[in-house]
């Protein structure tokens, strides 16, 4: 083998050698993998718009939600004649008596209570007047008694008149002994004649 070979040869070898760990070294680049976004790659819900609620309607008339319980008492509810309209006033208790002890005229707690019920219902209806007869038992002169019923009427339409009834509205009478409520002679008898006896006249 010449020299030149020889040279060549080794010199081939050489590089070789050197460029083995050079390449063995050298490596391709890798490309990151990128791992998907969890958090990312859900899917986010809407966010819900808000809707306006309309207000309630305002109260414009406070009747419209409040009913009367009790109907009001009227006059209408009363008969058209008038000794029937009597007998109801009487017996639903818009006018009451005023009873009184005996040989007395001065107005009890009782007969103040029941004049103002009385007082109270001729306020509100002002097309009746009022006749308040004065009553007594029968003990007693037929002229003492009459005297005796005309200050029980007049004490009954003073009182009605300090409660507001209109003194124009009110007339009296008396009738003494004359006409009693209970025909009987005792004590249970007298204590019901022993009265103002309120009538409705128009």
């Amino acid at each position: 083998m010449s020299k030149a070979l020889k040279g060549f040869l080794c010199g081939l070898v050489l590089v070789a050698l050197i460029a083995a760990p050079a390449c063995r070294h050298k490596t391709t680049p890798v490309k990151p993998v990128t791992q998907p976004d969890t958090a990312a790659s859900m899917t986010v819900p809407p966010v819900p718009t808000t809707t306006t609620v309309a207000p309630p309607p305002a109260i414009t008339q406070p009747s419209d939600f409040v009913t009367e319980t009790a109907p009001r008492v009227t006059s209408e509810e009363l008969s058209t004649n008038i000794e029937e309209a009597n007998r109801q006033a009487q017996l639903r208790g818009f006018i009451k008596d005023a009873f009184f002890g005996y040989d007395e005229a001065a107005l009890g707690a009782d007969a103040q209570s029941a004049l103002t019920d009385s007082a109270n219902w001729l306020k509100k209806n002002s097309q009746y007047n009022l006749l308040v007869e004065g009553h007594c038992d029968e003990r007693g002169t037929e002229q003492y008694n009459l005297a005796l019923g005309d200050r029980r009427a007049n004490i009954v339409k003073q009182f009605l008149v300090t409660l507001g009834v209109d003194a124009g509205r009110i007339r009296t009478v008396s009738y003494g002994e004359e006409r009693p409520f209970d025909p009987g002679h005792d004590e249970a008898a007298w204590a019901k004649n022993r009265r103002a006896h309120l009538v409705l006249v128009k």
